[in-house]
């Protein structure tokens, strides 16, 4: 399934969940790490859409979001078995390689239509920050990132889930990119060491 037009991109509301009923993301990761074939067939009919979702609103451009999808599946296959299911769980670990490839594709390219607008679609499911939050997982996380100051906390939150880079959160709070990542390198620690038992 190609995203490169418009015409392949999610056109309806309710994109299909990250984490479909009976679907265990993790299990057909460790599946594709030994060559499943089948497996990461049935990750990316269930996901590839979710992901490409994810990867636009982060590059505001189909080719760049298709691209990064495309380049976060490959990614997949050759290395899925760096995924460890005890260092989290499999759908972040899955967002994080579109996210990561969303971002790198921007640094590389540059928003050429700066100002452009994506059309705006409702989504009815639930967003992974949303799944997150709802699990035990998520329920600590919210617990300490309202330990950080409401300054800190929002960096995060603009860092990790809007997908903003460092330069792009200098840029916006006026602070110097040093500052930034500092800030954010310090919020970090403070959450882990807040979330480790």
């Amino acid at each position: 399934m190609s995203f490169a037009s418009a015409a392949a991109a999610p056109d309806t509301p309710g994109y299909p969940s990250l984490d479909p009923p009976g679907d265990d993301l993790a299990a057909l990761i460790r599946a594709t790490a030994h060559g499943d074939r089948a497996a990461f067939r049935r990750i990316y009919d269930s996901r590839a859409r979710r992901l490409y979702a994810v990867a636009l609103r982060i590059t505001r451009q189909s080719a760049l979001a298709a691209d990064a999808v495309q380049d976060a599946f490959l990614q997949l296959w050759r290395n899925a078995g760096q995924f460890d299911s005890t260092r989290g769980h499999a759908e972040a670990w899955l967002l994080s390689l579109v996210r990561y490839r969303a971002l790198d594709l921007i640094r590389r390219y540059g928003r050429e239509t700066l100002g452009a607008t994506v059309p705006e679609v409702e989504d009815e499911a639930p967003d992974p920050l949303a799944n997150l939050l709802a699990s035990s997982d998520g329920k600590a996380l919210q617990r300490c990132l309202e330990t950080l100051e409401e300054d800190r906390r929002r960096l995060i939150l603009r860092a990790f889930v809007d997908g903003l880079s460092h330069q792009d959160l200098a840029a916006a709070t006026k602070q110097p990119l040093g500052t930034i990542k500092s800030w954010i390198r310090r919020a970090l620690h403070a959450l882990k060491k807040c979330l480790d038992p």
